[in-house]
């Protein structure tokens, strides 16, 4: 059996489709071809999307959320101090115990005085550049030399610029043979050659000049951002996917709580046969800029009404029992669209038992391992490092053994902030026994923790020669002197 059905599209001519039955139907896909007849999706590259989708708009929306919507702001703040916390620290790897103190020493010196706006050491940069990042999509770091006469430990410090100081409108193909894409110039075989940016922040007008941008380098500048898809030039902000439930969100919170308002304020509106009279007693009647009589009342009035005179007090509509819900199932939505748990966004831990906080924190730190790993290190702390290093060799501060290369001597692993446990007790013991099977060594288990593990077993030592200097005894199995090193090893 068979219907014919005609459906009108949207030039106007009339599109007949034959729709056959149901179990047919569905084996050839016609039913959803007639339900989705005007879902229309492009098929463009993700560059050419985001220019014409207006990331631009969407930039200045996020931002604006940011400064406005708390629900926003928690959701950035969560993010940061979750992926970067008191920061991710670089490890040297190399033999040479001597060359890999001086190596952190410098590091450490270096990191104060990193930021070329004086206002964070580089662990303070790191928040700021991810921080950057999720609210605007990208972040650029610039590279700046500075003279041996500035005073610096190492001659260089490094300046974070947002997205809008690279030139998102300039698309150009260069008379070199370069192709300059969103601001950013290829070479003819894909390789970035510079950036093109803006002295000034596009938003701090500060003369002709500052709005005409030139070429930086790619050498000079590292570019911080979250690729979704294979051969994107720029960064999406990361409330892209949620702000047009944000926007609705906070309209519907802000309504009802003005309704909240309203009903507090026990409106009443006067209907009175004739406007002339005044039923609230002399005196008691005002006049609005409209012409409308206004009457008032207080705490304790007894008032007598004439005949056909009436007052109707205003009944908002409410939500219900269902306000609480509602809200939560919004929140958890917009939690997944960031990459968050209902609990972090929310701060609602009301419904958390061990088990389900522990099931949500083991997805979130896999998918925040990912980006610390694959985003942060790779494309920020990385480049940074390895800039610092060859200045410092090239400026003097560090010294290398004798046929060493710079490469061989600036490897490192950079160990990730620690997370705390739900449940330390039980999460220490399983690492013990993991340990102890031999599933996993014990340095492993102190960089789960945020923390180097040669500085801990040093750290380790020195409380014990020192404990056993002074007598010390904090364990009552253990003795004074017990674990007292042999020989000068600690000397």
């Amino acid at each position: 059996m068979s219907e014919a059905v005609v459906i009108y599209g949207a030039d106007g001519r009339p599109i007949k489709v034959q729709a056959i039955g149901w179990d047919s139907a569905q084996s050839h896909g016609q039913k959803d071809r007639v339900r989705a007849y005007n879902w229309t999706s492009g098929s463009d590259s993700i560059n050419n999307l985001l220019a014409r989708g207006g990331v631009g708009t969407i930039r200045s929306r996020s931002r604006e959320a940011v400064r406005n919507d708390p629900v926003a702001a928690r959701a950035i703040d969560a993010f940061v101090s979750n992926c970067i916390g008191s920061g991710i620290k670089p490890l040297p790897i190399v033999d040479d115990e001597d060359l890999r103190r001086e190596i952190l020493g410098a590091w450490q010196e270096w990191c104060e005085e990193a930021d070329a706006d004086g206002r964070a050491d580089f662990y303070g940069l790191q928040s700021l550049a991810v921080r950057a990042m999720r609210e605007g999509g990208e972040c650029f770091v610039r590279f700046r030399p500075r003279r041996p006469q500035d005073g610096f430990s190492t001659p260089l410090q490094i300046q974070l610029l947002e997205a809008e100081f690279c030139d998102a409108l300039k698309d150009t193909a260069l008379p070199t043979g370069n192709i300059v894409r969103s601001g950013v110039e290829f070479d003819r075989v894909g390789r970035r050659r510079a950036y093109w940016m803006f002295r000034n922040h596009p938003g701090d007008y500060i003369g002709v000049d500052s709005l005409n941008s030139f070429p930086v380098p790619a050498d000079q500048v590292a570019h911080m951002f979250q690729a979704l898809r294979p051969g994107q030039v720029r960064g999406v902000p990361s409330m892209s996917a949620v702000l047009v439930a944000l926007y609705e969100l906070s309209q519907f919170t802000d309504a009802e709580l003005v309704r909240k308002k309203l009903a507090a304020m026990l409106c009443a509106f006067q209907t009175t046969p004739n406007p002339d009279n005044d039923i609230l007693g002399a005196g008691s009647v005002g006049t609005a800029t409209d012409g409308v009589e206004l009457g008032s009342l207080e705490p304790g009035t007894l008032q007598l009404l004439p005949p056909g005179h009436d007052i109707r007090f205003s009944e908002p509509a409410d939500v219900g029992g269902a306000f609480k819900d509602f809200m939560s199932q919004q929140l958890r939505s917009i939690a997944s669209g960031l990459g968050l748990t209902y609990e972090q966004l929310s701060g609602d831990f009301s419904q958390v038992s061990y088990s389900s906080a522990r099931a949500a924190m083991i997805e979130f730190r896999r998918s925040m391992k990912q980006m610390q790993t694959q985003v942060v290190v790779h494309q920020l702390c990385r480049p940074i490092w390895r800039r610092w290093f060859e200045t410092a060799v090239i400026s003097g501060r560090l010294e290398l053994p004798s046929g060493m290369s710079v490469k061989e001597a600036s490897s490192a692993r950079w160990i990730l902030p620690g997370w705390e446990q739900v449940d330390p007790q039980k999460s220490i013991s399983a690492q013990v026994t993991a340990i102890q099977a031999g599933l996993m060594s014990r340095d492993q288990a102190i960089a789960e923790s945020g923390v180097d593990p040669e500085e801990l077993d040093a750290e380790i030592a020195r409380g014990n020669a020192r404990q056993a200097e002074y007598g010390l005894t904090f364990d009552p199995s253990v003795g004074p002197g017990e674990n007292e090193p042999e020989g000068d090893e600690y000397d």
